[in-house]
C-alpha cells in the first residue's frame, strides 16, 4: 500500500468527503425547493461551513506521538492537506451548482471555503483534531444571529455573508487562511 492511501485512511478522508457530498446534496435538495432567496448567501455558506467541520476530523491523526516522531517531513503534507480539504469543499458545491441550482459565486465559494478551512486549521493547532470544527462552528452561528453590519469590525466579523470583492471579506478570509494553514503546518494538531 502507497502512503498516500494510507495517509488518507488514517485521516478519514472516505468518511469526510461522504459527509461533505452528502451535505452538499442536501443543501442542493433544499435550494431546489426555493426556499431561500436567490440572493441570499446563507446556504451556500451553510454547506461550506458543514464541509469545512466534516474534513476537519482529519487534521488529527489516530496517533499524535507517532505522527510527532516520524522520519517524514509534515509541514509540507499537513498545509497540503489543509489547502486540498479546502478545494475539495469548494468543488463540492461548485459541483452541486452545475446541476441547475446556482447558489454563489465561483469568487464567494473559492474565498469562504479558504477562509474556513484556515479557521479549522487554526482550531485544530489551538484545540487539537477532534475540536478543529468549533471555530467555523462558532463563527458561523454569530454569523447567523448578528444583526447586519454597518461598522469595520461588524465588516469583519460577517465576512463570510459579504458579497465577493469587498475588501473586508477577501482580507479576513485570506488572513484567515495564511494564520490557519500556517499554525497547523508548523505545530500540527494540539495534544
Amino acid at each position: 500500500m502507497r502512503w498516500l492511501t494510507l495517509y488518507a485512511r488514517s485521516r478519514q478522508v472516505p468518511a469526510a468527503l461522504a459527509a461533505v457530498l452528502i451535505g452538499a446534496v442536501t443543501v442542493w435538495g433544499l435550494a431546489r425547493d426555493g426556499n431561500a432567496g436567490p440572493g441570499d448567501p446563507r446556504l451556500p455558506v451553510l454547506v461550506l461551513t458543514t464541509g469545512a467541520m466534516a474534513v476537519s476530523v482529519g487534521l488529527g491523526g489516530q496517533d499524535l506521538a507517532l505522527d510527532r516522531t516520524a522520519a517524514i517531513r509534515w509541514m509540507p503534507r499537513r498545509a497540503a492537506h489543509v489547502l486540498l480539504c479546502g478545494a475539495a469543499v469548494a468543488a463540492s458545491l461548485l459541483t452541486v451548482q452545475t446541476m441547475g441550482v446556482s447558489m454563489a459565486t465561483t469568487a464567494f465559494v473559492v474565498r469562504d471555503s479558504a477562509g474556513l478551512m484556515g479557521l479549522v486549521a487554526l482550531g485544530a493547532a489551538l484545540s487539537g483534531g477532534p475540536y478543529a470544527w468549533t471555530l467555523p462552528f462558532a463563527w458561523l452561528s454569530l454569523v447567523f444571529f448578528a444583526p447586519p453590519p454597518t461598522s469595520a469590525p461588524m465588516h469583519v466579523a460577517m465576512w463570510m455573508l459579504l458579497p465577493p470583492g469587498t475588501a473586508a471579506g477577501t482580507w479576513t478570509a485570506l488572513v484567515l487562511t495564511v494564520v490557519g494553514t500556517t499554525a497547523y503546518a508548523v505545530a500540527g494538531p494540539r495534544r
